[in-house]
């Protein structure tokens, strides 16, 4: 009987969906499953390398996207739910070791000053050369030195609770001491060996992987969520973690600069106010005025091929334009105009790979120009659904629509939407924020504003498919 394999298109998509945070945990939490496997952070060559062992499988595969929290990818690759994974778990060996886990998830609850403190306690033991690079390593990094080191292994965790005692996260310390009760119990082996796939093949029989999707190919449409209404806030949250997941995880935010700014004003009125609260951030900023749809994309296009992006946190578009409820008029007056549902695409992982595992943020305010609108009334969807969830990971969509008429009445008036924007995110007392809690207080604002102006209704769509907490300024006091 052949072996099963999992298909190589499968393997390079996920390589290409994680994270440098999700790849470093895969390998460290596979560090015992292929002991002379790549001590890189080739997840690829780590992936192939279990498939060549026929150690991988589906459920293995399962079990690795469940434990860096990629439930999203379950879902969209392999067509497993969250629940099916812990189901699986709960009636099989698992293949990842209980103490690989317990120090991934222990990585998770580690913030930058925690680690400062864990890598000056750990001087002494671990010599003056190796200082230095424990503080600019993470946790993870710093238990596989002290694993090489015979100071740190499944049953030897003493001075890793000792440094967490020190630094006064009982929490953690509890943590390890729960793991050592747990282990040290009756048929509670420390670690569980690989067990061999066609043992656990049957725990998802609705597994099909032969023709597995190609991300590009993959676009479903909308779920119906939209109103526009003031009164309405749609805010989409995937199954990627949920409430808990983003509790434990926050997105890299330390580059020089934190990432690129676009911003396409194709009204005129709030770039340069745009330009310095973005700047102020520590963004990179590319402003462009007056774009016709073409010259747009150009710049869309141009944008996504940047080199920066590699060494870049996040991302940031901002457009501003004339346009119906689902496209962009830009200078031009032909209709329809740029579908909004297509700006997100430039930036995907297919388009854009050096910014997949990334937080890309586009804030959009657009003019409605409701004659043109009701002329194209063909163009639109009858049930009125005119805003796409962007479905891939890491996106956050945040727009904002106003009648062009008060274009008509004040021609050189900004955005409410985009200076309470630009103020919420320099303001010092609310910078240090999650976005999202920041952008709820933006929609707050919004709606407060439409209370007592009557004749200019802004409408808010807030959705993303965020899967860790992102904080734009959590450097700024650095």
């Amino acid at each position: 009987m052949t072996a099963f394999r999992v298909p190589s298109a499968l393997l390079q998509q996920i390589e290409q969906e994680l994270d440098l945070d999700e790849k470093e945990a895969m390998l460290f939490l596979c560090r015992d499953l292929v002991p002379e496997g790549p001590r890189g952070a080739d997840v690829r060559e780590l992936l192939v390398a279990l498939n060549e062992r026929e150690v991988l499988s589906p459920v293995v595969l399962s079990e690795l996207l469940y434990r860096v929290k990629r439930f999203d990818l379950l879902k969209k690759l392999l067509n497993v739910g969250r629940a099916a994974v812990e189901g699986s778990l709960a009636r099989h060996p698992p293949m990842v070791s209980q103490y690989r886990v317990l120090m991934s998830e222990i990585n998770e609850n580690l913030d930058k000053e925690d680690l400062s403190s864990l890598a000056f306690l750990l001087t002494g033991r671990r010599g003056g050369s190796h200082v230095k690079m424990a503080k600019d390593k993470s946790f993870l990094s710093i238990v596989t030195d002290l694993e090489k080191r015979g100071q740190a292994s499944s049953d030897h965790l003493d001075l890793i609770e000792d440094c967490f005692r020190h630094i006064h996260r009982n929490d953690l310390v509890k943590m390890i001491q729960k793991y050592k009760r747990e282990v040290s119990a009756p048929g509670r082996p420390v670690s569980s060996p690989p067990v061999p796939p066609n043992t656990v093949q049957a725990s998802f029989p609705q597994l099909s992987l032969a023709d597995p999707p190609l991300i590009m190919e993959k676009r479903r449409s909308l779920n119906g969520e939209h109103s526009p209404q003031a009164e309405q806030v749609h805010i989409s949250i995937p199954e990627a973690g949920g409430a808990q997941a983003q509790g434990l995880k926050k997105y890299r935010m330390q580059s020089q600069p934190l990432g690129v700014c676009l911003i396409i004003d194709c009204i005129g009125n709030d770039a340069a106010m745009l330009e310095d609260a973005f700047r102020s951030l520590r963004f990179e900023v590319r402003r462009h005025l007056f774009l016709s749809v073409d010259s747009m994309l150009r710049e869309l296009h141009n944008t996504a091929r940047l080199r920066e992006h590699k060494g870049y946190d996040c991302f940031v578009c901002i457009l501003v334009s004339r346009g119906d409820p689902q496209h962009l008029f830009c200078t031009d007056r032909a209709v329809p105009g740029f579908p909004l549902e297509k700006v997100k695409n430039f930036f995907t992982s297919g388009m854009c790979n050096d910014l997949s595992g990334k937080p890309k943020l586009f804030f959009i305010q657009n003019y409605i120009e409701l004659d043109r609108w009701r002329d194209e009334t063909n163009l639109v969807e009858a049930d009125g659904s005119l805003c796409t969830i962007p479905q891939v990971a890491d996106i956050l969509w945040s727009q904002s629509t106003l009648d062009a008429s008060t274009l008509e009445k004040s021609p050189g008036s900004s955005s409410y939407y985009l200076t309470a924007l630009a103020e919420l995110l320099t303001d010092p007392h609310k910078r240090h924020l999650p976005l999202l809690d920041i952008l709820v207080e933006l929609n707050s604002r919004v709606y407060e504003r439409n209370r007592t102006h009557p004749t200019e209704q802004y409408s808010l769509v807030l959705k993303h498919t965020l899967r860790k907490k992102l904080f734009l300024s959590c450097q700024l006091n650095v």
